[in-house]
């Protein structure tokens, strides 16, 4: 332990080792006696080790110069308990004094420090030999430094060597008695350093005492305490011309209401009605003819009447029936007289009232200001043409490059291409296994079809294009050998195999894929395997016949994943969120947080800054990327699951498809300024699709040119829907 002590407190330290040190012998004898034992001594609170310190460190640090002398008291005196200290500083007024002399308060016994240099800081003294000068002007040499591993080594034999502080004014080693232990350890608890000083003495008034009969003086009142000055003369009569002229007008005193008007309105009355918080009570309705001791016989009603009530609901029964008597006195008392009382009672206090402020507000006011959607034609209205061939749902659809084909997967286990214009089937494959996905290449001089079923991706030719095309086509579909994969794994994440039946390419996963999604180059495409785990988003590039997996934790199941319309970005939606990588530097960039129970598809904006996503509970969120993580808005259109969404290519549209039959269609424009918020307004309802199952619309494509959207549904029909 390390005090820096100042001037005082080092000669008070230095004059307490000479009389310690003196008295060291008579201190060992006190210890054998009995009668001593109450004597406790009380422990310093030591710093504690800091994280990044070493304890035998701190000690080394702290260590004395080799030179001090140390002397050794007996080790029992370590260990005595410390609550027996704390009764005699709080309970016991009179504590067993030490067996110390008295210190004496003679100058004489005082000891002078060693440095004279005043409050020079020893910084300055840093990088000299001495650390000041003595009384008579010689210097005080700094003492050598011990080994600091025998310094610890000592000090831990020595069991008082938590009482010594180093007094780095004077160079030395000062140990601490009891009793400044005891005073240090009281100031640290905040109170008086001597056990006998009473923080709590009673108050004595020194002016007042008991036999007092004259006052302290005996001066008389002086005359200005009765008789007002001149100025206080002119200013009362000012205040007199004041109230005469009527420049000053007192308040009127409150006249006490003698009559209580109990029809009377207190609704205008200023003097109740100036705090906001009262509200009059209500007022009963004023007697009429009815209630007349001698009505008009048209006020009283016959035999008839009165059985005619007796057949009424209870609330709709008059609750007072007219009645003549000849005079005030013949009136009987009212039956349900302290019954109406209390219940009035119960009205006028017991039931809350509360003043609202009703605030006239036009509802159409409140409903958002959207453009007029004859305004924002041409948009998908009316169906134009049905593509019917399949046998079972439609579970994808996808569209040419150019618009002119359109291909379609269903769970009878064929792949489909029909002609847009027509609706003729141009081509058929027979898989054998249901098909969940289709995708095209997005290069309209690679016209090449990618389907999964069950656990294989087919690329297929679709024999569309001139020679030439079809050339290429075939030297992209060729498979010379098995090449290797990056994992090193027994069984391999994706095999590339030559299919002669379809003449394409047959990549075979070792889990179902789920979805499929090319680059915007053409040569790569991503697909998804739910339950691949580590490997449940594989990145393949068709020229060289590559399968790679994305070097990145999804944290979740993944559901779909879509390429940046323009960068090397990619989109992953898992059930709970959406994250956005970075291929080219392998990086997380975003992380959208939906807050959906599960995420069913998502589309991305062709800017790339915006995107949607639909939900499992109907919901449809649109993020935009530059503005925040959270959705911009939330849509809830469908009753039922959203199955997919989709942007248009060139126009602002966008749709969504459901189970529950119908397709919505919005209007959704992005700005160039950033300032701005994109405009979503939704435009149309599509219908037509037949419920099967359960399942209604599976999905929903754009045409890449005109405003036409392709919905898929589960009655095996592919509708087209035209402006």
């Amino acid at each position: 332990m390390k005090l820096k002590l100042d001037n005082k407190s080092s000669r008070k330290a230095c004059k307490l080792q000479t009389k310690h040190g003196k008295k060291k012998s008579h201190v060992n004898e006190s210890k054998s006696q009995p009668t001593k034992q109450n004597d406790v001594e009380l422990d310093l609170e030591q710093e504690a080790p800091t994280l990044d310190e070493d304890p035998v460190q701190q000690h080394l640090d702290s260590s004395p110069p080799s030179d001090c002398n140390e002397d050794n008291v007996n080790a029992g005196d370590d260990h005595h308990n410390l609550e027996n200290d704390e009764d005699q500083e709080n309970g016991n007024d009179n504590p067993i004094p030490d067996q110390v002399e008295e210190e004496s308060d003679s100058s004489e016994d005082e000891v002078a420090p060693r440095n004279t240099v005043g409050d020079v800081p020893l910084e300055w003294y840093r990088d000299e030999k001495h650390i000041g000068y003595d009384i008579s002007g010689k210097k005080i040499l700094k003492k050598e430094r011990e080994d600091r591993l025998q310094s610890f080594l000592a000090s831990a034999d020595d069991s008082k060597s938590w009482r010594k502080v180093y007094d780095e004014y004077n160079d030395e080693v000062i140990e601490l008695s009891k009793e400044e232990v005891r005073q240090l350890r009281r100031l640290l608890k905040g109170k008086a350093p001597h056990a006998d000083f009473d923080p709590h003495a009673p108050y004595v008034d020194w002016f007042k005492w008991d036999d007092a009969k004259h006052p302290l003086s005996n001066a008389p009142e002086p005359k200005r305490r009765f008789i007002r000055s001149k100025w206080e003369a002119k200013k009362v009569v000012r205040l007199v011309r004041a109230i005469r002229n009527g420049h000053i007008k007192f308040d009127k005193p409150k006249e006490e209401q003698q009559f209580y008007d109990l029809w009377g309105d207190e609704s205008s009355t200023t003097e109740k009605t100036s705090h906001l918080s009262y509200i009059p009570a209500p007022k009963p309705k004023l007697p009429g003819h009815d209630e007349s001791y001698n009505p008009s016989l048209e006020y009283i009603p016959t035999q008839e009447e009165i059985n005619s009530y007796q057949l009424m609901y209870e609330e709709d029964r008059p609750k007072f029936i007219p009645r003549r008597f000849t005079s005030m006195r013949s009136v009987p008392a009212y039956d349900n007289a302290l019954k109406d009382a209390f219940e009035r009672c119960l009205d006028l206090y017991l039931c809350p009232r509360v003043r609202k402020k009703r605030i006239n507000i036009d509802p159409e006011s409140l409903k958002p200001k959207l453009p007029n959607r004859k305004d924002l034609r041409p948009y998908p209205t009316t169906c134009y043409l049905e593509f019917r061939g399949h046998k079972d749902a439609v579970m994808s659809i996808s569209t040419e490059a150019n618009g002119q084909w359109i291909a379609s997967g269903s769970l009878d286990g064929t792949v489909r291409i029909w002609e847009v214009e027509t609706g003729r089937c141009l081509k058929v494959w027979e898989l054998g296994e249901p098909v969940k996905y289709v995708a095209w290449n997005p290069k309209p001089d690679l016209p090449i079809l990618a389907a999964a079923a069950g656990v294989d991706v087919l690329l297929l030719n679709t024999g569309l294009g001139d020679g030439e095309v079809q050339a290429k086509i075939k030297e992209v579909l060729h498979v010379d050998k098995l090449p290797a994969t990056e994992n090193s794994d027994k069984t391999p994440a994706a095999t590339w195999l030559q299919d002669d039946k379809t003449g394409g390419i047959r990549l075979r996963h070792f889990k179902s894929v789920s979805a499929v999604e090319w680059h915007r180059k053409g040569d790569y495409l991503s697909t998804v395997l739910p339950a691949g785990e580590s490997r449940a988003v594989l990145i393949h590039q068709l020229s060289k016949k590559l399968t790679q997996k994305i070097p990145f934790k999804l944290h979740g199941l993944p559901v779909s994943s879509v390429f940046h319309p323009t960068q090397s970005i990619l989109f992953v939606s898992t059930k709970k969120e959406v994250r956005v990588y970075n291929l080219l530097k392998q990086k997380l960039l975003k992380k959208l947080k939906t807050g959906l129970r599960e995420v069913s598809s998502i589309a991305v904006h062709p800017a790339g800054d915006n995107v949607i996503v639909g939900s499992r509970e109907g919901k449809l969120c649109w993020f935009d990327m530059d503005l925040s993580s959270e959705p911009y808005k939330i849509l809830r259109c469908h009753p039922k699951d959203i199955t997919n969404v989709a942007f248009h290519r060139s126009r602002p549209l966008f749709a969504s498809c459901s189970d529950d039959g119908t397709a919505y269609v919005f209007h959704g424009m992005v700005y160039s300024d950033l300032t701005q918020n994109p405009l979503i307004t939704p435009l149309e309802i599509l219908r037509g699709h037949k419920n099967v199952n359960g399942r209604g619309v599976m999905d929903c494509k754009f045409h890449p040119m005109q405003p036409w959207l392709f919905t898929a549904g589960a009655d095996s029909v592919i509708k087209l829907y035209c402006h």
